[in-house]
């Protein structure tokens, strides 16, 4: 997202705005627990099916791949070699029978022969990308023709909180800008159809994947409200501050609101989960 977000390094040039440290990869282990039927729900491979998952971070999201998708052949990618040791770390506690292939590679110069995965599954990468639309273009040369990819994006813009706040607007609003100076866009949940029509694909389908927490949903409001959400803006505050985006108090004030939501008050998050069918590239 990210929320997202796996802390990806596909592109070396985008800045991941979370950052790498461990408590980062604590809360994306946390956050793919939490979201783990509302994003994964209808996301199975055949047995034998070769899935490429681009961008796999520190495997927060392959565990689940491979728990729907048993009998299929992973092959989970990512840029960074930290992010890749932490996967295979993540994996072998969480499935160690499970068989895995790891990649190190850019989205852009992938070292794979054309039509060599079945699907694709993409979550929480491309906001971080600087050209998601090239992206998804040169990921189509190692699908096959009708070959599938599903991709999953967050959206802040969707945020709905109450009691309504100014203030925790501004502080997620910080989160937007440092994104986007970092090459990424924490808005792009909402233009997955266009993105992946313009890059080729052919069937898109998008359905919105909602999260609604409030006191009677205490495990959303603790998993997602708070040790999701909230923990992600946090994590910016310094970065936040140094850029005079915002002051100190209005931090503190906004942050505050924030977990007034998840005391008693509601919140509400859409992500947008995409899925398209490869076509064959002219010749």
């Amino acid at each position: 997202m990210d929320i997202a977000t796996t802390p990806s390094a596909l592109v070396p040039a985008v800045g991941y705005v979370h950052g790498y440290s461990q408590r980062e990869g604590r809360r994306l282990g946390d956050q793919a627990e939490t979201l783990a039927q509302l994003l994964h729900a209808g996301t199975t491979y055949p047995a034998g099916s070769r899935v490429l998952e681009l961008g796999c971070g520190v495997g927060a999201q392959t565990v689940h791949l491979l728990r729907s998708s048993p009998g299929a052949h992973l092959v989970a990618v990512d840029q960074s070699e930290e992010s890749l040791a932490q996967a295979r770390m993540h994996v072998a506690h969480i499935a160690p029978e499970a068989q895995v292939e790891w990649c190190r590679a850019d989205v852009f110069d992938l070292p794979f022969a054309d039509a060599e995965f079945d699907h694709a599954f993409v979550c929480f990468v491309l906001e971080h990308v600087t050209d998601p639309r090239q992206a998804l273009a040169r990921l189509r040369r190692v699908l096959r023709p009708g070959g599938t990819v599903t991709v999953i994006e967050g959206d802040h813009g969707s945020a709905v909180l109450h009691p309504d706040s100014a203030h925790a607007r501004a502080v997620i609003d910080c989160q937007i800008r440092l994104q986007s100076a970092a090459g990424g866009n924490a808005l792009l949940g909402r233009q997955l159809q266009p993105l992946l029509a313009g890059a080729g694909y052919r069937g898109v389908e998008v359905r919105p994947r909602t999260v609604y927490a409030d006191r009677t949903r205490p495990g959303w409001v603790d998993g997602f409200t708070r040790s999701t959400f909230i923990a992600m803006v946090e994590s910016v505050r310094d970065n936040a501050l140094a850029a005079s985006l915002i002051t100190p108090a209005d931090w503190d004030r906004g942050i505050a609101d924030l977990h007034r939501t998840a005391h008693d008050g509601t919140f509400h998050y859409t992500f947008f989960k995409a899925v398209a069918v490869n076509v064959p590239q002219a010749t």
